[in-house]
């Protein structure tokens, strides 16, 4: 992989995108949309998604170099494929454009605005101040990944419907987190992390309780505005509870495996997103 493209998480990167364009496709609810108007303002928001998400990867790379000496030696800061100036530019330059690239549809869309904002200053405040003290950050960086649906929601004009998918979100990217701080415990020894705070038992424990909140979510939209004999329905509880497996499976045997149960999790997280994509079609 191109040493830019593996700085800027290209993976997660994507995923943020297409995070927001299921957003929006769901909060709509028309199937496939040929409005050019609509897609213009969906688009743009993912576009800023993507931006945002990179730029924040690039940050947290330069401020982690140490600890990736340990963690992740391959990472392009650590082995001098990319200068730390270069990669300075690069993420200001990033955020920026993430930035510019809604003020064509603010006035159409203007709750992308002040979402973009909250977004921008809680990506910040976790790289500068909240990533050391553990647990705090962890909950950032799962409210960000939910904000990415309310996102692409703003972007529709209706952020009420993507409300369970943002916090069924938010539960899943906060197991997450935990299992990866339980992975990098050997060579974060500048963060306050919960597994060294507490112990690998009690974060376990914490992993597991933010599944079951987005396990407990995952049925709100059958019980609300889906009807579950629909297409649309038959397909969401499909792939729900496809998802809802693997996110068990992800936390079934912590603390053992941790690089394992971190994939399974990432892997759920992409089947979710094919079942908020179902609600499109209701």
């Amino acid at each position: 992989m191109h040493p830019w493209l593996h700085l800027i998480r290209l993976g997660n990167t994507l995923t943020a995108l297409a995070g927001t364009v299921v957003g929006g496709l769901a909060a709509r609810g028309a199937g496939l949309p040929t409005s050019s108007a609509f897609w213009l303002v969906l688009l743009l928001a993912a576009l800023s998604t993507a931006c945002v998400t990179a730029g924040g990867n690039v940050v947290n790379d330069i401020l982690d170099r140490e600890s990736d000496r340990t963690n992740h030696p391959d990472r392009p800061l650590v082995t001098g494929t990319i200068s730390v100036r270069a990669a300075r530019t690069g993420a200001a330059a990033l955020l920026v454009a993430g930035g510019l690239a809604i003020v064509p549809v603010a006035l159409t869309a203007p709750l992308l605005v002040p979402i973009f904002l909250a977004a921008v200053a809680a990506l910040l405040a976790y790289e500068f101040r909240f990533k050391s003290v553990g647990f705090g950050g962890n909950l950032l960086v799962a409210s960000l990944t939910g904000a990415v649906f309310l996102y692409g929601g703003a972007a529709a004009g209706n952020v009420v419907v993507v409300v369970p998918f943002a916090l069924m979100a938010f539960g899943a990217t906060l197991s997450r987190e935990v299992i990866k701080d339980m992975e990098d415990a050997g060579g974060d020894r500048d963060r306050r992390t919960l597994p060294q705070t507490r112990g690998f038992g009690f974060a376990s424990g914490t992993a597991r309780l933010a599944v079951a909140l987005a396990l407990v979510l995952s049925p709100v939209p059958v019980l609300t505005y889906l009807a579950p004999t629909s297409i649309a329905g038959i397909m969401y509880l499909a792939s729900v509870v496809a998802a809802d497996a693997l996110f068990v499976v992800s936390v079934l045997w912590l603390p053992r495996q941790l690089h394992r149960e971190q994939t399974l999790s990432k892997a759920a997280m992409t089947v979710a997103l094919l079942a908020f994509l179902a609600v499109a079609f209701r």
